[in-house]
């Protein structure tokens, strides 16, 4: 039996991506095989169609960290034929082959029960975007942020940053939503933003180990430079959360922010997020944080997935792109 699925492959040290059918014998060999209805595009699933070996290690390879099916067949308990599931993070679509597939073999343990008060597509609109700001959410809140409170957003028209920035301000923060992108400021303030900082406009080159304090905590999703200006900018107890590195991995800067304004720096890792953490959120997801997504959201084809990952890599993307698998 054949399926269809983006196959990126490396010859002579070059990647190429394409829609191919493959054969079904060789993917299905974990506990469960999934008939995927929907998948969505995330940065991490971008950088493996190009051949980073950060991200993959071998290739050919399927991308896709975030997939939303039904169980075609099952050797667990746990799951029958026909339960609706969701899998998101661990390996998939890392150096498992993944979700922008017709089908995914994967273990049980990485396997969620489809909360029943979401839809397959709504599921995946959430996806790793979607859990990662709300471990950030939940990690904020734990460490004393309260409703009203001054929270900045970085990357905010991205998938992370825009979702963030709608359940921040359904939750009553006072969201500041931060972006190189000028011609994104209206979308920005439909989802919520009460405020629109320019990249450019924030960025400082003040070597000052702190500066004037403005927010009482953020989200971070860029990394290197602007993550520094911000440490130096957090109000006294508050927190950042941060869960990427568009700009850079690097991270200069001194310890005055911590010892002198006692602020937190919260990692987010939503790949091994421990599984009963998971449920917990993804039912905070369901039901009390659920927000609808159907301004961030935007639905391509299987056949479309190339152009919209050169479009990602570009800087050319914003909100959630979400794959329909025929």
């Amino acid at each position: 039996m054949k399926y269809k699925a983006l196959h990126v492959e490396e010859k002579d040290g070059r990647f190429t991506k394409e829609i191919q059918e493959l054969d079904l014998v060789k993917l299905d060999k974990n506990d469960i095989l999934i008939r995927v209805k929907y998948s969505a595009l995330n940065f991490k699933d971008a950088l493996s169609a190009i051949g980073n070996k950060g991200i993959t290690r071998e290739y050919p390879h399927t991308p896709g960290i975030d997939g939303a099916g039904i169980v075609e067949r099952s050797n667990t308990k746990e799951f029958k034929v026909g339960d609706e599931v969701i899998v998101t993070s661990f390996d998939l679509g890392m150096n498992t082959n993944g979700a922008f597939s017709q089908y995914i073999s994967v273990p049980k343990e990485w396997v969620i029960p489809l909360p029943k008060t979401l839809s397959l597509k709504e599921a995946v609109a959430i996806g790793t975007a979607g859990l990662t700001a709300a471990i950030g959410t939940y990690k904020l809140l734990a460490n004393g942020q309260i409703k009203g409170n001054k929270i900045l957003v970085s990357g905010a028209t991205g998938a992370v940053g825009s979702f963030s920035v709608k359940l921040l301000s359904s939750l009553g923060f006072e969201v500041t939503a931060l972006s190189s992108k000028a011609d994104k400021q209206e979308f920005l303030t439909s989802i919520g933003a009460k405020n629109i900082l320019l990249k450019e406009d924030f960025e400082t080159h003040e070597k000052k180990p702190l500066l004037k304090p403005k927010f009482d905590g953020a989200i971070d999703v860029v990394g290197g430079e602007l993550l520094e200006n911000l440490l130096k900018q957090i109000k006294p107890e508050g927190s950042v959360a941060i869960c990427g590195l568009v700009s850079s991995a690097q991270l200069n800067t001194t310890v005055f922010p911590f010892i002198l304004r006692g602020i937190n720096l919260l990692g987010i890792n939503s790949a091994e997020l421990q599984q009963e953490k998971r449920n917990q959120l993804w039912q905070l997801l369901a039901n009390e944080w659920k927000i609808d997504l159907s301004d961030i959201m935007h639905e391509h084809s299987l056949e479309e997935l190339p152009s919209l990952i050169d479009k990602m890599l570009t800087g050319q993307s914003s909100g959630r792109a979400i794959i329909t698998i025929n």
